[in-house]
């Protein structure tokens, strides 16, 4: 596995298996993100977004979908994309760090927690959920 840094980062798929990103660690920033390329696109995110998530999910009772939004479109209730940016949560609101680019939490995350052994992730055509490993 790669170690997460801007010169060897993680290579990952959405969970579909349809498109390839890029994710490391910024630990320079503040505060410390998780760093997104999709094809020319670059979002970031709270690095604690790892532990946050995973701990979150370990308190469901079951699947969660993933509900993967854009910033400007409503997260379906109970996902994980609407966790991302609840105000109840952790960070007490948005993981993501940059305006306009902050959703698309419930579809770039999970498959890294699912990389790093986290949680368990469907990889069907749509509506994927994801739950803590057991």
């Amino acid at each position: 596995m790669s170690s997460g840094t801007k010169d060897d980062p993680w290579v990952l798929t959405t969970a579909p298996g349809t498109s390839e990103y890029r994710m490391w660690r910024d630990d320079a920033a503040e505060p410390p993100a998780l760093v997104c390329q999709v094809g020319s696109t670059r979002l970031s995110y709270d690095a604690r977004a790892i532990d946050d998530l995973a701990a979150w999910l370990a308190t469901q009772p079951d699947w969660v979908p993933l509900g993967a939004a854009d910033e400007n479109k409503t997260a379906p209730e109970g996902s994980i994309e609407a966790w991302g940016r609840d105000p109840g949560n952790p960070v007490g609101g948005w993981y993501g760090q940059r305006k306009g680019y902050r959703g698309r939490f419930g579809m770039y995350l999970p498959p890294l927690l699912e990389q790093l052994g986290l949680i368990e992730l469907t990889h069907d055509p749509r509506n994927n959920k994801a739950r803590a490993k057991a």
